[in-house]
């Protein structure tokens, strides 16, 4: 047990409500500050996209002792349901058997984690708007107004757990030699909803996460717990195919018939949904260092936002708590040393799974309707099982696994210049399962253990 410290955490989302749980459990003194009225009392607001819990996730869950409790507000999802115009729905399964990504829904959890974090003695402050921190002296200044009379608050330390326009790195900005961008996408998105049947069942395949995908937009769809799917629309802002082309009911009902001509007698509110709910932005932060001395540091979307298509944003930042407790048993109380590591050793990999999560984007919404990518996917998927020691598909290694997402990265890199060369193959479509281009998968990965010596 560590030496007890007062510690704040400003925010009380995901990440810094599991944050909480850890530090109590090590013996801490924890306040959770957070601008906006406590989520257990409101309505949700229509701007969310459903999580999906993986194994990163799910050990972070374990580790903090609540992996149950969780696990009885998620549903698992072992595939994708990929709805093409004109054709049957298609499935692709995530992984091996048994493997699965988990829909969560995003206010449920939070209320969830929230609750939870109580349980074990953390003290929630809503509505504690934080203006402004001192970092050497880690006291935080909170306020009704920007420039009204504030409160202050001294604490030993300070974690920013405050989302991706995080005030607490707003003020670390402000310090010499602090790296930091924003990249917005030009695509957004708004949330549509897909009701339950009146017995309470789905209206589509429980157990999968649904995606329409059209080139530059798609619609995607998860489970809900009550039989509804909380839907989300990615489609750019501006351009043929967007936002701004879609004013009116007429061509709302026109855009969805046209491109989603199966979704639309599923989704009766369509056009109140899509008319109340907000559009809402999609961006890349990244920034370094994410610690001030043994005083401040930034975790999850404080310290690496990331767009939503890897399905990786909630579990990365999870992962990051993890790397935290376990610095923290392994350096006791040299808190300037536990801040040093976690941020050497996290930024390489939240880089990493921000550079996956783009890319991830356009396989979700173009290439799972394109057959040769689709071969590329089977011809992966033989290899590997015949030969799991020397393949893991990119996804699996993400999603199924603890090891690095830089080391991912990496690694898929690697593996898709070897897939292009196979799928350059004569008649690849059909020997595609035979010996020879298994001994040509063999002989290039050789070639690529020789160059790494």
């Amino acid at each position: 047990m560590q030496a007890s410290k007062n510690i704040a955490i400003v925010g009380s989302g995901l990440v810094g409500s599991l944050l909480a749980i850890y530090l109590r459990k090590s013996g801490h003194k924890v306040s959770v500050f957070d601008r906006r009225p406590d989520i257990r009392n409101i309505e949700f607001s229509g701007r969310s996209i459903n999580l999906a819990m993986s194994d990163r996730g799910w050990k972070a869950m374990r580790n903090a002792g609540i992996e149950n409790e969780v696990r009885k507000i998620a549903i698992p999802m072992e595939k994708r349901a990929i709805h093409l115009v004109g054709q049957p729905v298609y499935f692709q399964y995530y992984g091996d058997e048994g493997e699965a990504i988990y829909s969560i829904s995003r206010g449920i959890l939070n209320r969830k984690m929230i609750d939870l974090a109580e349980a074990q003695g953390a003290q929630f402050y809503f509505e504690e708007k934080v203006w402004d921190v001192s970092l050497p002296e880690a006291t935080i200044f909170t306020g009704e107004t920007e420039r009204g009379a504030w409160k202050e608050y001294k604490f030993d330390m300070v974690f920013g757990a405050d989302g991706a326009f995080s005030r607490i790195r707003h003020k670390m900005q402000r310090r010499s030699r602090f790296d930091y961008s924003q990249d917005f996408l030009d695509t957004g998105y708004k949330e549509l909803h897909i009701p339950p049947n009146e017995d309470g069942t789905h209206k589509l395949n429980k157990n999968s996460l649904h995606i329409w995908p059209r080139g530059k937009f798609m619609l995607i769809a998860l489970p809900n717990l009550d039989g509804s799917f909380t839907c989300t629309l990615f489609m750019p802002f501006e351009g043929d195919h967007s936002f701004e082309k879609l004013i009116t009911d007429e061509q709302v009902k026109a855009f969805f018939k046209e491109y989603f001509p199966s979704a639309v007698p599923v989704m009766p509110t369509l056009l109140e949904d899509f008319k109340n709910n907000p559009m809402s932005a999609l961006v890349t932060m990244k920034c370094y260092p994410w610690t001030y001395w043994d005083k401040v540091a930034l975790v999850g979307d404080a310290a690496h936002a990331v767009v939503p298509f890897y399905g990786q944003g909630m579990n990365a930042g999870f992962e990051d708590i993890t790397q935290l407790d376990e610095l923290m048993k392994q350096h006791n109380d040299d808190w300037e040393t536990i801040f040093s590591e976690y941020q050497r050793l996290r930024k390489p990999n939240a880089d990493a799974i921000a550079e996956l999560s783009y890319r991830n984007f356009v396989e979700m919404s173009a290439k799972t309707a394109d057959p040769k990518f689709l071969l590329q996917k089977k011809i992966e998927k033989h290899f590997a099982s015949k030969y799991p020691d020397k393949w893991e598909p990119l996804y699996e290694r993400v999603t199924f696994s603890h090891r690095p997402y830089a080391e991912a990265l990496a690694v898929g890199d690697m593996q898709n210049k070897i897939m292009e060369e196979i799928m350059a193959m004569t008649n690849i479509e059909d020997i595609w399962h035979e010996v020879e281009v298994e001994d040509r998968i063999l002989e290039l990965l050789s070639e690529v253990e020789i160059d790494k010596e």
